[in-house]
């Protein structure tokens, strides 16, 4: 998917297709590979539903409710931006699961710039926050475009550091589970209009939509994604930072801690992702220090189309069949990999990859790490 400049209608398609059932990150990607436009996807999501075996027709996302999340967003002056666009991150365009679109609120610019997460505790001690806001600003007035969640505590705190820098510094992105209409926690309502002077809101999520516990860990993907780092300041054995770190060494951004008292809880998540080889950090300085040389450096976004995202041609339509039979007659709760499905069934990667997208367009499908999968009920 090379970014290039989407007409109006193209733009009207793709946020269609993202809003469809059964479409998540991954199979977004799958269509528009396979059939090169989100408008041809749309045309074929009910006929590939229907071969997985779904019982319900898959429709896609109502053109009304489209209509209203674009007009929503125009009378907020957010704008959508698509992972087919120049525009879009490509930081977070090259991690595995990035959303296919995000609304922005404010200035935009500041995704052009380069970034660092600084994330923590809700309920981080005064220390802590004290600290969160030291880092955050030596990390704005040197460049580095502050990301965190808005959350209380150490996200909080992060914001305020980097906006005390001065607007001309790198600022601050705020990156939130729901709409970026949607003000949460309330006690960071005026902090939110302070970012919203100088610095981003990004949501993956439509205007109004109020989260739940669900959808923060998937926007943590979102904080590591827009990256270069991740620093943790406080966070306990359970916690959303740790999600945020494991998902930075997932996507391969560097993670450092804080370290902190093993008598404090909060501090505990942050110590083991120093003994697990996280940077160990104590100020803004050794930061930027760890960050030395990525800041201009580009992370390629694999834009080749594997052989099982193709588009099967006329030719290989009698082959789908049988291969379905195949592949539900080795599919089952266990998981398996795919190269043993094309191995086992003898049939072409394009022909497995449509059958794989059918059963997974109908909701019987469970996509494992490894590149492995396995049969689900009929919904």
């Amino acid at each position: 998917m090379q970014p290039h400049a989407l007409t109006e209608q193209e733009r009207f398609d793709c946020l269609r297709l993202a809003r469809s059932e059964q479409i998540g990150p991954a199979n977004y990607r799958r269509l528009i590979r396979r059939y090169g436009s989100a408008g041809e996807a749309l045309v074929r999501l009910p006929d590939l539903a229907k071969g997985g075996g779904r019982s319900r027709p898959l429709a896609a996302a109502p053109v009304k409710a489209v209509e209203a999340e674009l007009a929503d967003a125009a009378k907020l002056g957010a704008r959508h931006v698509f992972i087919h666009e120049a525009a879009y991150p490509p930081a977070l365009a090259a991690i595995e699961d990035a959303p296919p679109c995000i609304v922005l609120l404010g200035e935009a610019m500041r995704l052009a710039q380069p970034c660092v997460a600084l994330v923590g505790a809700r309920n981080a001690s005064g220390n802590g926050q004290k600290l969160a806001r030291e880092l955050a600003n030596g990390l704005a007035a040197a460049g580095w475009c502050v990301v965190s969640g808005l959350a209380r505590g150490i996200d909080g705190a992060a914001h305020q550091g980097a906006l005390a820098a001065g607007p001309d510094k790198a600022g601050t992105i705020a990156v939130v589970a729901g709409g970026v209409d949607n003000v949460y926690p309330q006690e960071n309502a005026g902090l939110r209009e302070r970012i919203l002077e100088d610095g981003l809101v990004v949501s993956e999520m439509p205007p109004g939509f109020k989260p739940r516990d669900i959808h923060f860990p998937r926007r943590n993907r979102i904080i590591s994604g827009l990256s270069k780092g991740v620093v943790v300041v406080e966070a306990a054995l359970r916690s959303g930072s740790l999600i945020t770190a494991r998902m930075a060494g997932e996507q391969g951004r560097e993670v450092m801690a804080v370290p902190g008292s093993p008598l404090d809880p909060r501090c505990r998540g942050a110590n083991r992702l120093i003994r697990e080889g996280a940077g160990l950090i104590e100020d803004a300085e050794q930061i930027l220090e760890i960050l030395t040389g990525l800041r201009h450096q580009s992370i390629e976004v694999d834009q080749s189309l594997s052989e099982i995202d193709q588009p099967i041609d006329f030719t290989a339509e009698q082959d789908v069949e049988k291969t379905r039979r195949d592949v539900l007659g080795r599919l089952g709760p266990s998981p398996i990999a795919v190269d043993e499905l094309l191995r086992q069934c003898q049939s072409s990667p394009p022909v497995i990859g449509q059958v794989l997208l059918e059963l997974d367009l109908a909701g019987r499908l469970e996509r494992h790490p490894g590149n492995r999968v396995s049969l689900l009920a009929a919904p």
